[in-house]
This record gives structure tokens, C-alpha cells and sequence, in this order.
């Protein structure tokens, strides 16, 4: 292409650049129809992550329950256990109790400081094997004492993100002193 053409063809481009900036009728539409799905996302995004820290703080608030009620308590009976375990799907309102699963354990730790399970009950989980060893913070291996674990597993199902985002595990844990008595002794009813 000739040089002339060249700038001639340029010119032209140049030309009409005004006028095409200079409209306005659609931007708006194609300005929202780029935004929305972002701002869309982003909300939707934030009630989700709203809700997974909501759900975490009661998987807390139930572990802390339990550990708090047995550890208020010198002798736990069967039926005491099954309300104190059934206590925790009250707390876990609004969340249910379908993906939550509750153990409250008795630790002993003897006068090496070495810490075993006494006891421990359950609800839709594991209980932990008597006699295993726990480990734990030197700060809370003081000889000859027993603890109280709580423990609360909830598996968060996003509400809106079930096909981008996999059910996320929520766990927590407590350690309680018994209040009353030096341990709680577990009993039948």
C-alpha cells in the first residue's frame, strides 16, 4: 500500500473515532451487562463466606458447650449424657445436627504427664479408644489432673456454590479442668 493510501486510510479511522465516542445510547446496558454477573458473584460469594464463619462459630460454641456441661458435673450418668449431647443440636441452631457430629471425652494424665482416654461418648462420630493417648499443650499436661475434651465436626454445605465448592469440614476443640470434683466418673444409668 502506497504511502498516501496508507495515511489517507488512517485519517478516515481517525475521523470517525468522535463520533463513536461521542455515543452514548447503549453504554449503560452493556456496562451493567459486564458489572452484574461480577457484582452478582461477589455478593452471593459473601453471604457464603458469612454463613461458613457463622457455621464454624457454632461448631466452637458446641464444643465449648459440652466440655462446659460435663465438666460442671462429678459423676455423668447415661441419660445425663444423652441430654448433654442432645443439648448440642439446640446449640448448633440454625445448622442442625444431620452434618454434625459431637465427642466428649475424659483425659487423664497420670504423674509422668502422660495423657489417656478415661472415657468418651458420643453423638453421629467416633468416640475416642479408651486407654489411647492424647497429645497435648505442656501448658495442660499437669500430673495427676484429668481434662474434659469437647469436640464439634460440622461439614458445611455452601448454599449457593454446592457445584464450584466442596463441603468444607469445620472442627474445634476444648479443653476443660473439672469444676467440682478432681475428675468426672463416668456411669451407667
Amino acid at each position: 500500500m502506497p504511502m498516501p493510501t496508507l495515511r489517507a486510510h488512517f485519517t478516515s479511522i481517525l475521523a470517525t473515532v468522535p463520533a463513536f465516542t461521542g455515543d452514548r445510547s447503549g453504554t449503560a446496558a452493556i456496562e451493567f451487562a459486564v458489572i452484574a454477573p461480577l457484582m452478582i458473584a461477589l455478593y452471593l460469594g459473601g453471604i457464603e463466606i458469612s454463613e461458613a464463619v457463622a457455621a464454624n462459630r457454632k461448631a466452637t460454641i458446641v464444643a465449648r458447650t459440652v466440655a462446659d456441661l460435663v465438666a460442671q458435673d462429678s459423676k455423668i450418668t447415661d441419660n445425663a449424657m444423652a441430654d448433654i449431647l442432645g443439648a448440642s443440636t439446640i446449640v448448633a441452631t440454625p445448622y442442625g445436627d444431620a452434618n454434625l457430629s459431637v465427642t466428649v471425652s475424659s483425659i487423664k494424665i497420670d504423674d509422668a504427664g502422660i495423657a489417656k482416654v478415661e472415657w468418651s461418648d458420643t453423638r453421629n462420630g467416633t468416640k475416642l479408644v479408651v486407654g489411647a493417648t492424647v497429645t497435648l499443650d505442656p501448658a495442660l499436661a499437669v500430673p495427676n489432673t484429668w481434662l474434659i475434651l469437647g469436640e464439634a465436626k460440622y461439614q458445611y454445605n455452601p448454599t449457593f456454590g454446592k457445584s464450584f465448592v466442596e463441603p468444607i469440614p469445620l472442627y474445634d476443640k476444648i479443653y476443660m479442668r473439672p469444676r467440682i470434683s478432681p475428675s468426672v466418673q463416668r456411669t451407667a444409668t
